[in-house]
């Protein structure tokens, strides 16, 4: 009499997921508080308006004092830092996905931006600059004065 025996491939596929796991886990140790520090640039978005350039920077978690805006030769940098939580010990996280240290964007400012009169707001997290243009190159709209020759 021959015997059927049934294999279930998901409980295999599931032996052998595990098995990698413990193979990487024993081979790279969890990350150190170092290594979960990596470099991060925060997400920005960029709009015009009729009277300025608006930019806004996400930097959740970043203190005011450790955001530094400045203007150099037609670029605006913006700078900062994000440091990581030191309440919770090391070995009580079990996921560091989120990015902490040091960052910079750059940004290249147009001709137009009167970079004397640049403002700055953080709020929410948010950082707003706004970046108003110069005067003369708002668009002008010219009255046509018509005529008749009668």
């Amino acid at each position: 009499m021959n015997n059927i025996t049934r294999k279930d491939s998901f409980r295999s596929f599931a032996t052998l997921q595990d098995q990698l796991n413990r193979l990487f886990e024993g081979n790279f140790p969890v990350r150190s508080e170092e290594s979960a520090l990596t470099a991060w640039a925060p997400s920005v978005d960029i709009y015009e308006t009729e009277n300025e350039l608006v930019i806004k920077a996400d930097l959740p978690e970043v203190s005011e004092k450790d955001i530094d805006i400045r203007v150099e030769n037609n670029t605006m940098t913006i700078r900062g830092e994000r440091k990581f939580e030191q309440k919770v010990k090391e070995e009580n996280y079990l996921r560091v996905e989120r990015s902490y240290g040091s960052f910079s964007r750059s940004f290249s400012l147009p001709s137009t931006v009167n970079t004397e009169a640049i403002k700055a707001d953080y709020k929410q997290g948010v950082l707003t600059v706004e970046l108003p243009k110069r005067a003369e190159s708002k668009p002008k709209q010219v009255k046509v004065n018509v005529t008749s020759n009668n």
